[in-house]
């Protein structure tokens, strides 16, 4: 073969790998992706459960390959947290003709057995006139906890929590650091500082001081994907989600946008001590790179990243570019154990 035929041997190459990246941009990979693994691990199988905090009772959802069987080999926990605005349908979100969305799928083909929940006063779970706040979300999470480990057998688990829900992760790993096995920071703010959207958000301090609950319409849904970067998130996507957020109504707790606004920091870098993925899109008006450099400098666990995700903004659970984020967080939870300390 002369040096020409080769040359033009490696575009071809080139061309197709660049091929098949673009299909697996647009959705059209996840279902071959699905049939290979199914026939490893069978279907993904689903069930609901629920825990109790006290009297409230908290919605639970679970996803995996196959039905789980007594004496298999157990499969590593993720335990995805919901942010402010949204409940956990965000994590599981069905998009006809647009591709996977939903993260649990995504997960749960790779071998992890993925959960996640309704926090208090949001989706299926218990009301109450509580504001649901960080605090009031550690708590739920301790409950969970309890159901995730009477039915996996395991006592340590994963953390993937966005924007608010990184908060709750975050604040729940400094209460309970015996059951966190790695955590991603998604969308995570630590001092606030540098945020445009956290300086707007602050001029409604005194409404979130006296009112447990907030409005949250179908513009307010479309403004999670459109205040940053319009074109980071397919509009039809956020209209399914408002869909299915809007079937639990028209209100959301204040708890988290108080917390945001008037409290920070609730997590303390120093008293976290998992390893720690840190996720910022690129274009988010809420955790600024300064803000967050700080954050991960003062973290005591060597192992820890800080990941920018290019064409992203503040949801990067429901972006056009979410391969990255799944990607990223994949990869840093199947980390080896390092050898050398």
């Amino acid at each position: 073969m002369t040096q020409s035929e080769l040359t033009l041997a490696r575009r071809a190459v080139i061309k197709s790998i660049g091929a098949g990246v673009a299909a697996s941009a647009i959705g059209a990979m996840p279902a071959v992706a699905a049939k290979a693994d199914a026939a490893d691990g069978g279907e993904i199988w689903s069930s609901e459960y629920w825990a109790k905090k006290g009297d409230v009772p908290l919605w639970m959802f679970r996803k995996r390959l196959g039905v789980p069987k007594a004496g298999e080999p157990a499969r590593p926990v993720v335990f995805f947290v919901h942010g402010s605005s949204v409940t956990s349908r965000v994590f599981d979100l069905s998009v006809p003709g647009k591709g996977e969305y939903s993260v649990m799928n995504e997960f749960a083909r790779h071998g992890f057995d993925c959960w996640t929940m309704d926090h208090e006063n949001y989706g299926k779970s218990g009301r109450t006139s509580g504001n649901s706040d960080i605090a009031s979300g550690v708590e739920d999470l301790k409950a969970a906890a309890e159901v995730v480990t009477r039915e996996t057998g395991q006592k340590q688990f994963h953390f993937v929590g966005e924007s608010s829900g990184a908060l709750r992760a975050g604040a729940y790993a400094m209460a309970a650091p015996d059951r966190v096995d790695r955590l991603v920071f998604a969308a995570f703010t630590y001092r606030g500082e540098g945020s445009p959207t956290l300086k707007k958000r602050a001029e409604q301090l005194d409404y979130y001081r006296s009112h447990n609950m907030r409005k949250r319409d179908r513009d307010m849904i479309r403004s999670i994907a459109t205040r940053d970067r319009p074109g980071t998130s397919d509009p039809a996507v956020i209209e399914a989600l408002a869909d299915v957020e809007l079937q639990f109504g028209d209100q959301i707790p204040t708890g988290t946008y108080l917390d945001m606004t008037a409290n920070l920091p609730v997590v303390l870098p120093e008293k976290v001590l998992a390893p720690v993925l840190l996720l910022r899109g690129e274009y988010d008006g809420i955790a600024a790179v300064t803000d967050l450099e700080e954050f991960f400098n003062k973290l005591p666990n060597g192992d820890r990243q800080f990941v920018i995700l290019p064409g992203t903004a503040h949801s990067v659970v429901l972006a056009i570019n979410r391969q990255l984020f799944w990607h990223a967080s994949r990869a840093f939870l199947t980390m080896p154990t390092p050898i050398a300390t």
